[in-house]
């Protein structure tokens, strides 16, 4: 790009879903995703609306992160890839990484997880797969992208340290690790200002020190105002297609209220993609097996499931006998969210069919029970009456499309009460009855949970669904999906409960760092399901817990054996705890985790190496990561309540300066190294009788006297303590170095 017109040029869109070009360089089309490509030929939108071409609809983020799979994960993102290229497709608008802090958000089926390590390790495995296809990614929403109410407009006002340990960190991983072509900014502003017009975000954080070296791109319609984004480090504007903006970043640069050198550095780093496209599409693309990809969404779908409840052993169903089937999405399956990233999915198994395919001996018949029109008491009735006719009954609950999209938030975590009253009914009538779940957020299932004596979880499980729950249900897969979001016994338990959506176009992140399971078990709350909760129709053991500190990181290894009779996989999870903390933090935190299959009688022993800025909280106070010093837990288990072995180890804390000013409390100063003794031997010489200070003046008026700014400690010391010696002690303190 030679003239500033050429590079603001390059800054926009040329339409909807393409990309301006370069001399030499081509533009490149994006796509909606990120469970399948969303790509449109004619009609165009970003709402879901217009169609799109058939392709491989995949288990949307909320059921793929049940998997806890980074390798399932990277192989989906790898076949992504292969369709994307089918259709001309150079960047894949995903994967969705905003962590899900609220259950109420209704874009949640979008996005992984309420923990940042779990999706930080998933995002960075599906951009690793994808790209390993010459297809880039864009990492989104960036960032606190939490809710959809008033969206484009709204304003998450949240701490630092909330924001770098909680809402940043999964972007942190994959930025880091996966290397994403593109980073999307969001709708929303951050502390007051819109995250495309953010230059703490997008310049200070994610390029200087995350190392980003890819494309800014906005979410469709995301700018508010082109010359101050770009200022900020945003490069790419979408949807083009018109020149006004291009058109204002020229006159503000010849006015001198924008740098060129910022429209210079987007239009470099805009060429740069186009260069990485044009060198992947060189090689020579994989010819799409789409009967291949279905029977990898099957797969997917079923490691998604989770096996919530058992009781009695009542699963793996038999595949003979009277079997009865209730609930209409058994014929019509709910298998992924609405709005801009609805799939055309190239074929949808049915439930019912892939269950009459297993138990092909098996009576087997259907009750719709609810959700049709006509008398839903009858409906009911004829339900309650094949399922007494029944050896089992297999009843299928959830949510429909028109309950959570994205757009809006939900008002409540509901199942509909006509689901509920079917499923009590049904019980009383076919003890042996299984629940099959279908919803893309968190749903309340306290009531479910004391009818039902078993419970399958298939979250949106993507156009293989139907076969992925059937193969569960009848042991040809042994279930290993675990819980990716913690499912509460009520909404007024939430971390958010009582500032989500917020008001007046401003949500406050009241909650802190406690979101999700990190919150009930401070709070130690009852909850219906924990985070990381998934059951087997094996049975695993641990033992042998070691953890060892190399090289100021921990180094964990524990042995698991396969106690039953069933090959299995098991989800290992290692949480890492500080009792004593000086700072408020949660009684466990996920560091680490592995997807193992362990064949019946068999062990394994598994390693794992915490890094330690992974150990470290965000210290607002020096703008820093800092280990604290000191005992640390470490809890190995089955989920984050089911702590099967525990151990520890000392870590040396982070020695880092904290300056010391005239408004450091005295408490402060009596903890550094050089001015501390001085005060301390001051005191002394003032204190009667050889008794302590703590003694002299009691124990309660010291830690008060601990909390004043030395500024304030003229007024109390009777003219002992003057402006000078504060400021002699401060002197000393800078030319010591040495800190607190």
């Amino acid at each position: 790009m030679t003239t500033l017109e050429e590079q603001a040029a390059l800054g926009s869109g040329a339409s909807f879903w393409k990309t301006k070009g370069a001399p030499g360089l081509p533009g490149i089309v994006l796509s909606d995703g990120p469970h399948g490509v969303r790509a449109q030929d004619a009609a165009v939108d970003h709402v879901g609306i217009a169609p799109s071409q058939p392709a491989t609809c995949f288990p949307p983020a909320a059921g793929l992160a049940q998997s806890w799979d980074p390798d399932l994960v990277a192989r989906v993102g790898r076949a992504l890839a292969a369709e994307a290229r089918e259709y001309g497709v150079g960047v894949l608008l995903g994967p969705g990484i905003n962590i899900k802090r609220d259950p109420r958000a209704g874009r949640n089926f979008e996005y992984f997880s309420e923990d940042p390590h779990l999706t930080g390790v998933l995002g960075a495995a599906w951009v690793t797969g994808l790209q390993s296809g010459g297809v880039g990614a864009s990492v989104k929403h960036f960032a606190a992208n939490n809710s959809e109410t008033d969206r484009m407009r709204s304003d998450s006002v949240v701490d630092e340290r909330t924001l770098r340990e909680i809402y940043l960190r999964g972007f942190e991983k994959v930025v880091r690790e996966a290397k994403p072509w593109t980073v999307m900014a969001a709708y929303n502003r951050v502390n007051g200002e819109y995250a495309c017009e953010n230059r703490w975000l997008l310049t200070d954080v994610l390029r200087s020190e995350w190392g980003f070296d890819g494309v800014v791109l906005s979410d469709w319609g995301a700018v508010d105002d082109r010359v101050s984004s770009v200022a900020a480090g945003m490069d790419l504007e979408m949807p083009g297609g018109h020149a006004v903006s291009d058109s204002a970043v020229v006159t503000a640069v010849e006015a001198g209220v924008l740098d060129a050198a910022d429209v210079a550095k987007a239009a470099a780093n805009v060429t740069r993609l186009l260069e990485h496209s044009r060198d992947a599409s060189a090689t020579r693309a994989p010819a799409v097996d789409f009967d291949a990809h279905h029977a990898l969404a099957r797969e997917a779908a079923a490691r998604s499931t989770v096996l919530l409840k058992n009781d009695g052993g009542l699963l793996p169903l038999a595949p003979h006998g009277r079997i009865v089937v209730i609930g209409e999405f058994a014929r019509a399956p709910r298998f992924q969210g609405g709005g801009s990233s609805h799939v055309n999915a190239i074929r949808v198994d049915i439930p019912f069919d892939e269950i009459r395919e297993l138990a092909p001996a098996a009576e087997l018949t259907f009750a719709a029970g609810f959700g049709v029109s006509g008398d839903a008491a009858a409906l009911r009735e004829e339900a309650v009456i094949a399922a007494r006719a029944s050896d089992a009954a297999i009843v299928f609950l959830g949510l429909g499309e028109h309950d959570e999209s994205e757009g809006f938030d939900r008002a409540d975590i509901e199942i509909p009460g006509d689901q509920i009253e079917l499923l009590r009914a049904v019980v009383a009538a076919q003890p042996r009855t299984v629940v099959v779940l279908s919803h893309g957020g968190v749903v309340r299932l306290a009531e479910i949970e004391r009818s039902a004596p078993a419970i399958v979880d298939g979250a949106l499980g993507g156009q293989a669904f139907g076969g992925g729950v059937a193969d569960v249900l009848f042991g040809v897969v042994n279930p290993s999906g675990r819980t990716s979001e913690t499912v509460p016994q009520r909404l007024e338990d939430v971390p958010a409960f009582l500032s989500f959506p917020g008001g007046g176009s401003e949500v406050r992140y009241t909650e802190g760092v406690f979101v999700g399971y990190r919150w009930y078990d401070a709070r130690d709350l009852n909850v219906t399901f924990p985070f990381g909760h998934g059951l087997s129709y094996t049975s695993f053991a641990y033992r042998d817990l070691a953890v060892d500190v190399v090289d100021g990181a921990l180094r964990v290894a524990v042995t698991v054996d396969n106690t039953g009779a069933r090959d299995g996989r098991e989800v290992i999870q290692v949480y890492v705890g500080k009792q004593g903390s000086g700072i408020p933090r949660a009684p466990r935190e996920l560091k680490a985790f592995a997807h193992i299959a362990i064949a019946a009688g068999a062990s394994e022993t598994v390693v794992f190496d915490i890094p330690r800025a992974d150990l470290a909280y965000w210290d607002e106070s020096v703008s820093a990561w800092v280990v604290e010093d000191g005992d640390h837990d470490v809890s190995v288990g089955a989920s984050s309540r089911d702590i099967r072995v525990t151990g520890g180890a000392e870590l040396v804390g982070d020695d880092i300066p904290r300056p010391l000013t005239e408004r450091s409390t005295l408490g402060e100063l009596m903890q550094h190294p050089v001015a501390g003794p001085m005060i301390a031997s001051m005191g002394a010489r003032q204190t009667s009788h050889g008794a302590s200070n703590d003694d002299a003046m009691g124990s309660d008026t010291a830690k008060m006297m601990a909390q004043i700014p030395l500024n304030r400690m003229i007024a109390f010391s009777g003219g002992q303590i003057g402006q000078e010696q504060i400021a002699g002690l401060l002197a000393m303190a800078d030319a010591d170095g040495s800190g607190q």
